[in-house]
C-alpha cells in the first residue's frame, strides 16, 4: 500500500458513514452503509457484527469486500480492498467495540437490544485515493508538549483536591476542553461518583453513575476509552430502534437517573478510565457541544493524563495516612438554648443523610459524617484523623482502594455547597476538623 491507514483514520470516525460493497456466491452485489470502521492496526480494520445481515452472509460465502470512506474534514476519498479473515468474540478489540456500542445503547435505553455478537476482522489488501484533486490538509493537534507540562503539574500536587482541580484547569487552559469532570469508583456499590467538575452551572459533586450505564459507566466497567463524535446521529438511530423494541415489548422504559452535571445534548464525548493495574479506580470524562471535537490525538492525550492521575491518587492516598502533629484540641462551643437544632436523619439501608429535610449524601461518605457526628454529640469531639476513620469498622470502607481521601473531599464539598451549619476542614496531613454551627440532633431510621 502506498498510503497509510493511520493517516486516514479521521475517515473512520463515523462523521460520514462508510459504504461497504460485497457479493453473494452467485455474484449478486450488495451495498450497505456502516456507521463506523474500526482501525485495528496498520494492515487490518474491523466491522461490528450485530445482526446476520446481507453483508455478513456475503462475506461468509465470498470473503472479498470493498469499503469507501470520506474524510469529513477535507473531503478526501479512499477505497479499501478488504478480505474477511475471522470473527472475534473476546479480547481487547471486541471489548472496545462492545463498550462503544453499549455506551450508545445504554444512553438510548437499548441496552437489552443492541448486542455486539462479534468483531469481524478484515485484512486491507489495497488502499487507494479516489479522485485527482489534492485534498486539503487535515488538522493535526500537537498535544505532546501540553501533556508533558500537565503530567509534571499533576506529579507535584500536594493534596487530592488540588490534584483534581489542577487536571480540570489544565484541560480548560491547555487543551481548550471547557466541560470536564473527574469521577471515582465505589467498587462496593458498583457506582462512580463525581468528585470534581468544571464548566457546568452546578458542580454535580456527589451525583452517581452506575457501572455499565451510559458512556461513563461502560468505559469504567470495561476499562477501555470510549469516544463518540456526531453523537446526535448515533442517539437518533438508537432511539428509533428502541421505540420499535418498546412496541414489541423487548425493552424496558428508561430509569430516571440522579441529576448529573452533563450537557443536555453533547455533540462529542470522550470517557477515559483511570487505571491502576487492571482496576479502574475512576474515570475522566470530557464533552463538547461541538460535533467531531475529539479525535485520536485527544484520546491519546487523555489516556496519558489518566495514567499519571491514577498513580498520583494512589500516592496521595498513602500520604493521607501519615499524620502531621496533632493540632491544638478543639471542643464544641457552647450554644444558646434557644437556637433551633439541626436534625440529621440517617437511613440505615444505604447510609443516606438528610440535614433537616434536605438530602446531603449517601454511601460511605454518609457513614463517615454520621460517625463524626456521633463522636461530636457524645463527646464533644471535633478533631479526627484519616487513620482512625479507616480503622472504624462501622464506616465499612473496602479493604483495597478505599478512596477515603476522595470521599472526604466529596463530603467537604457537599457540606460547603449547602452553606449550612456543618463544615469539614483539613488541619494537616491526615487530619480534619468538624465545624458545627448549631446544636445537632441525630435521628436513625431503620
Amino acid at each position: 500500500m502506498s498510503l497509510d491507514l493511520f493517516a486516514i483514520r479521521a475517515c473512520m470516525e463515523g462523521g460520514i458513514p462508510a459504504v461497504v460493497a460485497t457479493c453473494a456466491a452467485d455474484g449478486t452485489p450488495n451495498i450497505s452503509y456502516v456507521s463506523q470502521i474500526h482501525l485495528v492496526d496498520a494492515g487490518h480494520v474491523a466491522l461490528s457484527f450485530q445482526f446476520f445481515n446481507k453483508t455478513r452472509q456475503n462475506v461468509l460465502a465470498n470473503p472479498q469486500a470493498t469499503a469507501f470512506v470520506i474524510n469529513p474534514e477535507t473531503g478526501a476519498r479512499y477505497r479499501l480492498h478488504l478480505r474477511y479473515l475471522r470473527t472475534e468474540s473476546e479480547g481487547p478489540l471486541f471489548e472496545s467495540m462492545k463498550a462503544r456500542l453499549a455506551g450508545i445503547a445504554s444512553h438510548s435505553g437499548m441496552a437489552g437490544v443492541f448486542h455486539l455478537r462479534g468483531s469481524d476482522i478484515y485484512a486491507v489488501e489495497a488502499l487507494q485515493a479516489v479522485g485527482d484533486a489534492a485534498p486539503a490538509a487535515a488538522r493535526h493537534k500537537r498535544l505532546l508538549p501540553q501533556v508533558r507540562a500537565t503530567c509534571a503539574q499533576l506529579a507535584r500536587a500536594e493534596t487530592m483536591a488540588g490534584l483534581f482541580e489542577l487536571l480540570l484547569e489544565a484541560l480548560d487552559t491547555r487543551f481548550d476542553i471547557r466541560h470536564a469532570m473527574v469521577l471515582l469508583r465505589d467498587r462496593g456499590r458498583g457506582r462512580l461518583f463525581v468528585v470534581a467538575s468544571r464548566g457546568y452551572p452546578t458542580s454535580g459533586v456527589g451525583s452517581e453513575i452506575p457501572d455499565g450505564a451510559g458512556v461513563i459507566g461502560v468505559a469504567a466497567q470495561q476499562r477501555v476509552p470510549i469516544r463518540i463524535n456526531y453523537s446526535a446521529a448515533d442517539y437518533a438511530y438508537g432511539r428509533a430502534v428502541r421505540d420499535s423494541a418498546l412496541a414489541r415489548g423487548l425493552a424496558e422504559p428508561l430509569e430516571l437517573a440522579i441529576p448529573f452535571p452533563g450537557l443536555a445534548e453533547p455533540g462529542s464525548q470522550l470517557a477515559v478510565p483511570v487505571l491502576l493495574g487492571e482496576e479502574a479506580i475512576g474515570l475522566v470524562y470530557v464533552e463538547s457541544p461541538e460535533e467531531a471535537r475529539f479525535n485520536h490525538d485527544d484520546e491519546d492525550a487523555l489516556c496519558t493524563l489518566a495514567g499519571t492521575l491514577a498513580w498520583a491518587v494512589r500516592a496521595l492516598e498513602d500520604c493521607a495516612d501519615t499524620e502531621d502533629e496533632a493540632p491544638a484540641p478543639a471542643r464544641a462551643p457552647t450554644r444558646a438554648s434557644d437556637v433551633v437544632p439541626l436534625q440529621v436523619r440517617r437511613y440505615l439501608r444505604d447510609n443516606s443523610l438528610f440535614l433537616d429535610d434536605d438530602y446531603l449524601i449517601k454511601g460511605v461518605a454518609g457513614a463517615i459524617l454520621w460517625r463524626l457526628l456521633q463522636a461530636y454529640t457524645a463527646e464533644g469531639r471535633v478533631d479526627f484523623s484519616n487513620r482512625e476513620l479507616r480503622r472504624d469498622a462501622a464506616i465499612g470502607l473496602p479493604d483495597i482502594s478505599d478512596n477515603l481521601e476522595a470521599r472526604l473531599i466529596l463530603l467537604g464539598k457537599r457540606l460547603a455547597e449547602r452553606g449550612g451549619s456543618l463544615r469539614l476542614e483539613k488541619t494537616g496531613r491526615g487530619r480534619l476538623r468538624l465545624q458545627v454551627g448549631r446544636p445537632v440532633v441525630l435521628v436513625e431510621i431503620a
